[in-house]
């Protein structure tokens, strides 16, 4: 009879959460990763997918209802929907983007979750695929999602996993920071001018906030990987 495969065995319980340079490196390559053509396409539809994911949970929280979401090759999106609480839809892409990020990056600290990690995310893509994909853009751009997250639990171990999902929690953190920044300028349009025009704040204000929230979630998973003994070091 052969011997029973240990699979989680091969990740340290203290490797996810005490491993600055390991963090740096991650955070220098997804960095790197967003500015090459191409090969950073999939994630900008990473952080767009739980942006417009964060828009329509929003909708159906605040009793709305969701039609249909849309995304784009270029990393742009929309979620269409209809009721629910305007303030808070709009108020929910951006940050809830970043709050994603940041969720990724603590699953990957919990070595025995990776594996349902990444299947339950991957259900996610699907759940959205089967429900509110309408057109061939979006669907492509789904089942390529989805392969992001199903294909490592066959190609990899248990400890290549754990840097997989730290390094597409950190690249959607920084496209989190990054994509407030393109609604400077734009008259009339984006999230920012929308929330403006229903109760008065200026959009930078809004543009702000999204950008204090993903470089707070940033930071906390700084704070994750120091530890609670280094963070009193500094």
């Amino acid at each position: 009879m052969p011997e029973p495969r240990a699979e989680f065995a091969a990740i340290p319980e203290t490797a996810p959460a005490n491993s600055p340079l390991q963090f740096i490196v991650l955070l220098a390559i997804a960095g790197a990763v967003t500015y090459v053509p191409y090969l950073g396409v999939p994630f900008k539809w990473l952080e767009s997918f739980f942006h417009e994911l964060s828009h329509a949970l929003a909708t159906l929280i605040t009793g709305g209802v969701v039609s249909h979401i849309q995304l784009f090759p270029n990393g742009a999106g929309l979620c269409f929907s209809a009721g629910g609480s305007p303030v808070l839809i709009g108020f929910a892409g951006y940050a809830g983007a970043a709050l994603w990020g940041l969720l990724l990056f603590m699953m990957a600290s919990w070595p025995k979750g990776i594996r349902p990690a990444f299947t339950l995310l991957g259900a996610l893509v699907l759940v959205v695929l089967l429900f509110y994909a309408r057109d061939v853009l979006t669907i492509g751009i789904l089942i390529v999602l989805s392969g992001l997250f199903f294909l490592p639990l066959k190609l990899a171990g248990a400890a290549w996993l754990v840097s997989m999902l730290r390094f597409m929690a950190l690249i959607v953190l920084l496209n989190a920071i990054k994509s407030p920044t393109y609604l400077w300028g734009l008259d009339g349009r984006g999230d920012a001018e929308l929330l403006a025009g229903l109760i008065w704040v200026p959009a930078f204000v809004w543009i702000g906030l999204w950008l204090l929230i993903a470089a707070g979630c940033l930071w906390l998973c700084w704070r994750r990987v120091l530890g609670p003994r280094n963070c009193n070091k500094i």
